[in-house]
């Protein structure tokens, strides 16, 4: 057998410069831990021995696009996608479009008739951004050798079209098609810098073709189509185009992955096959159900999700903007609903319209402003929070309307004062001067002055400055800065008083800037957070001086995720596009101190990474392709917690930290935009709230309560509650025995 691969490998005119054995190590994937991962390394029959289908008979996938509508395969979604589930970013059929920015490509690709065949278009051309690329893609992650071929035929020579393969997300995979006047085969992983993908070139050479569709409309005038094969068989790839172009390569970065359809120019693609050995899709099925026999063990060993509460609340509904606290004083948890007003242009200047208090029980308790049906949905914060401001025991509600900064009774609504809010700077950029005065970007609550109660607000813009004020609403001090989305206090040097991580900078209590990253990074932090990731023994036996080993976390948009000491001095900086919603945990046991998740979204959208408490990455998946807030849950009352991905019942679910769907949302037809993670009932373990603008419903365990010692981490207040918070959940444990 080995012979005759030998002699027929001889047979292949090889034309390029593929590199034999290359393999890529810098950032190269962690091997991925747990049954389900592993890959059984059968020999199977060699690849490449014919130019057509029927030396690989079983078929993987063979798509003519019959199941889908013709038209749009996804619009726009914006940053709704952020952290509401929309059913737009779902699969459709066999794919799903899994790389968008904000601009033109949420709608690229289109199904479209062509001579009575139906042909899948991407239709726009990605002229502004290589770091990220207009993506379709179909498969399983275990999909392991096989053979994919497709026609595929690029409007224009100005950019890349063609297919890809052994997918593991859409920032890691391997290309082969076309680039201008070149055929190339390369492997993509991540980036060595901020916009700046690492593209390995595995093969290339000069390739003559002509643009299929002439001119920008698309013009129907087809001069002809590109056929794409490539075959992978373990770590030798071969692609081919046509007759005339074949190009070789070995590399092991990737052993598992989908396929997908890949261009930055419109290009038409039709005749999508992928095919492999009998054999190997019979060691495929079983990887396939080993994976759901694990899966369907550790969902059975979990409490499952019951209904606990049902709420109307349409015409006062909103999207991802609640807050949680004990407004009427009663001991039990409300609900405070906030409908947003956007004066544009988008959601750079937004504010308040109307605020409803509820129970759990569904009675509301008061209202201010006017409910509107179509004021219910949002893509940022808007200030106001539910907290005992004065530390009397009763709850106040703090929200800005108006230009106003307001302090009202949480029992009933009233007003007890207020003042207006800072006046705008002069030298803010347009479209954020549209005010005079700030209209209340977020409020976060903190102690700068050592009261020994957070009585101390935090109001910001956008992205530029920020004010805190006590608890009379004078304000203390002021600074500018790139902000960032929300920040996070901790008393750093142990004197009382909270020093302040906003954006890229640290502040100390009395505004004194500690140290900035604004001159060395870009974009802006979507959430930070200051966390001692080691507990007691698990402390390493070196500190640097000072602060005990705390850590600053932050999620840092397309520069990534990095970690700092408290000088500023960063110790981990992982490129790995645009990370947000960030959230620190005890996910497993098995590793010391405390884990990290991410996940993606804007060009990346759904791709996930779980670091250990030195902040290396040790996992990563991509279970979707939209975002979530990641919230850590405490589900079973032990001491690893989960965390919430979204409440849809086919792509949500609660992942443990393996990666893991470790409980499934039941099919009751619930709500499924938004959630949020708290302990509502009081038995120690959170309930998952889920809603949209018409209705709200809680899930509680099936075996609550549960009596005992049970897992009570201690998290983010709900005073301090954002669309951008870094969640950190930190150890605890109930007194109950």
């Amino acid at each position: 057998m080995h012979r005759f691969k030998f002699f027929l490998f001889l047979l292949v005119i090889i034309i390029g410069t593929g590199t034999p054995n290359a393999v890529f190590a810098f950032g190269s994937p962690t091997p991925l831990r747990g049954p389900q991962d592993t890959l059984r390394r059968n020999p199977v029959a060699s690849y490449g021995q014919t130019n057509t289908a029927e030396g690989l008979p079983t078929v993987l996938l063979d798509d003519d696009f019959s199941a889908l509508r013709t038209g749009l395969l996804m619009n726009a979604v914006g940053a709704h996608a952020e952290y509401h589930y929309l059913s737009e970013t779902a699969p459709k059929g066999n794919w799903a479009v899994s790389a968008f920015k904000s601009y033109g490509s949420e709608r690229a690709w289109r199904l479209i008739e062509e001579n009575g065949q139906r042909v899948m278009l991407q239709s726009y051309e990605n002229k502004k951004d290589k770091h990220t690329h207009p993506m379709l893609i179909a498969g399983d992650p275990l999909w392991h050798n096989y053979r994919i071929t497709a026609d595929f035929s690029p409007a224009s020579d100005k950019g890349q079209s063609g297919i890809i393969f052994r997918y593991r997300n859409d920032r890691c995979y391997y290309f082969f098609g076309v680039d201008g006047p070149k055929a190339i085969l390369k492997m993509v992983r991540h980036a060595s810098g901020y916009h700046k993908p690492y593209e390995k070139i595995l093969a290339e050479t000069a390739c003559s073709w002509t643009p299929a569709f002439a001119g920008a409309s698309l013009s129907p005038r087809k001069r002809g189509y590109l056929t794409a094969q490539i075959d992978v068989n373990d770590n030798h790839i071969l692609a081919r185009l046509g007759n005339e172009v074949v190009l070789k390569a070995n590399d092991s970065t990737y052993t598992l992955g989908k396929i997908g359809l890949m261009s930055d120019v419109p290009t038409r693609y039709k005749n999508i096959k992928v095919t492999t050995t009998a054999e190997e899709k019979e060691l495929l099925r079983k990887r396939i159900a080993d994976r759901q026999e694990q899966l369907n063990r550790l969902q059975a060993s979990n409490p499952r999700p019951v209904l606990w509460k049902k709420i109307n609340t349409e015409g006062f509904g909103v999207g991802r903007n609640l807050r949680f606290g004990n407004l009427n004083n009663d001991g039990q948890i409300d609900v405070l609903i906030g409908q947003v007003i956007h004066h544009g242009p988008k959601d750079r200047n937004s504010e308040l319209s109307c605020l409803t208090a509820i129970t759990f029980d569904g009675d509301k308790l008061w209202q201010i402003g006017e409910s509107d049906h179509w004021k219910d949905h949002l893509t940022n914060d808007v200030g106001f929070q539910v907290h005992d401001l004065d530390g009397d025991g009763r709850t106040e509600v703090i929200y800005c309307m108006d230009m106003k900064i307001i302090v009202a009774d949480g029992a009933s609504g009233k007003t007890k004062y207020q003042t207006q809010t800072p006046e705008t700077p002069e030298h803010i950029e347009p479209p954020y001067n549209k005010f005079p005065r700030i209209l209340g970007d977020a409020l976060y609550f903190c102690d700068v002055r050592g009261t020994g109660h957070p009585r101390d607000i935090i109001i910001k813009t956008r992205y530029s400055h920020f004010w805190v004020l006590n608890d009379r609403l004078e304000v203390l001090w002021s600074a500018a800065c790139n902000t960032g989305h929300y920040p996070y206090a901790y008393d750093i040097d142990d004197d009382g008083r909270d020093e302040i991580s906003i954006g890229y900078s640290l502040f100390d209590d009395d505004g004194t800037l500690l140290w900035t990253l604004d001159n060395k990074l870009k974009d802006h932090a979507d959430g930070v957070a200051i966390v001692r990731f080691r507990q007691g023994g698990d402390l390493p036996a070196v500190q640097d001086s000072g602060q005990a080993g705390l850590r600053l976390l932050c999620a840092a948009s397309d520069e990534g995720i990095f970690f700092t000491d408290m000088k500023g001095r960063i110790l981990k900086h992982h490129y790995l596009g645009h990370v947000q919603n960030p959230a620190v945990a005890n996910f497993r046991d098995d590793l010391p101190g405390l884990e990290s998740v991410s996940i993606n979204f804007w060009g990346n959208q759904g791709i996930i990474h779980f670091y250990d408490a030195d902040g290396d990455i040790y996992h990563d998946f991509e279970p979707c392709q939209h975002g979530s807030m990641c919230l850590p849950i405490n589900w079973t009352g032990s001491s690893e917690e989960y965390f919430v991905l979204s409440a849809n019942t086919e792509e949500g679910g609660l992942f443990d930290g393996w990666g893991r769907c470790v409980v499934k949302f039941p099919a009751d037809g619930h709500p499924d935009m938004c959630y949020a993670v708290l302990d509502v009932t009081g038995d120690c373990r959170d309930e998952i709230i889920v809603w949209d603008p018409f209705e709200l419903w809680v899930y509680t365990q099936h075996d609550s309560p549960k009596a005992g010692r049970l897992y009570k981490p201690e998290r983010n207040p709900l005073y301090n509650y954002s669309n951008y918070q870094a969640t950190v959940s930190l150890p605890a444990w109930s007194t109950k025995k």
